[in-house]
């Protein structure tokens, strides 16, 4: 996986320099952007990292693109920042789902544990995507027969009810619980349990 990275996007070309010799005084990596445009044609969302985003720039401004990147479902943690910061922008900001907001002119170690917070989390929500996904692949690979049963035995029926319930044999029934076990990777029906509730879940 690629490192992470801090991407800036702020159209004073002065905060901009500042921002990438404060990144990279602590070994982070870090690409500036003059404004909104010129990031959404670079970033790639695959790539980890966290986003420090100013509200006042031309064009389409840091909210704006903020809501853009929400409503494509992109969760970049994202770090509001602007000298003309008031409740009003920052309550939508944090209701987007920004990670923080934070005034000009910045604290260079404030912003840094900012920073520092908004890479583990980016880091923990892929995490639980790849988790996600690789559940969601075990449960794809189940044929629909092998699904309903799963279902069920997740639901603490026995053998015995769904061989009943399907008018299946209880020998058929345990094959398809092989079956099961084997393409979603568990050893006990508790942890099967744990994995439907959590595909569930989301």
């Amino acid at each position: 996986m690629p490192e992470a990275t801090v991407f800036v996007v702020d159209d004073d070309d002065a905060l901009r320099k500042s921002l990438r010799r404060l990144m990279q005084s602590v070994g982070l990596p870090v690409e500036t952007y003059p404004d909104a445009q010129a990031f959404q044609a670079s970033y790639d969302p695959s790539r980890p990292g966290c986003l420090i985003l100013d509200i006042r720039m031309p064009g389409m401004n840091g909210l704006e693109l903020q809501q853009k990147l929400v409503s494509e479902s992109i969760r970049i943690p994202v770090i509001i920042m602007s000298a003309h910061g008031d409740v009003e922008k920052a309550v939508r900001a944090m209701k987007a789902g920004a990670v923080d907001f934070i005034k000009k002119p910045y604290k260079g170690k404030v912003l840094l544990e900012r920073v520092r917070h908004a890479l583990k989390l980016d880091a923990q929500i892929r995490r639980e995507e790849a988790q996600r996904a690789d559940i969601a692949a075990r449960i794809a690979s189940l044929t629909p027969r092998e699904h309903e049963v799963m279902k069920l035995l997740a639901a603490g029926k026995s053998p015995k009810q769904i061989a009943f319930e399907f008018g299946l044999s209880r020998k058929t029934v345990d094959v398809h619980r092989g079956h099961i076990m084997l393409k979603m990777q568990v050893d006990s029906l508790v942890e099967l349990a744990q994995l439907v509730q959590r595909q569930e879940a989301d």
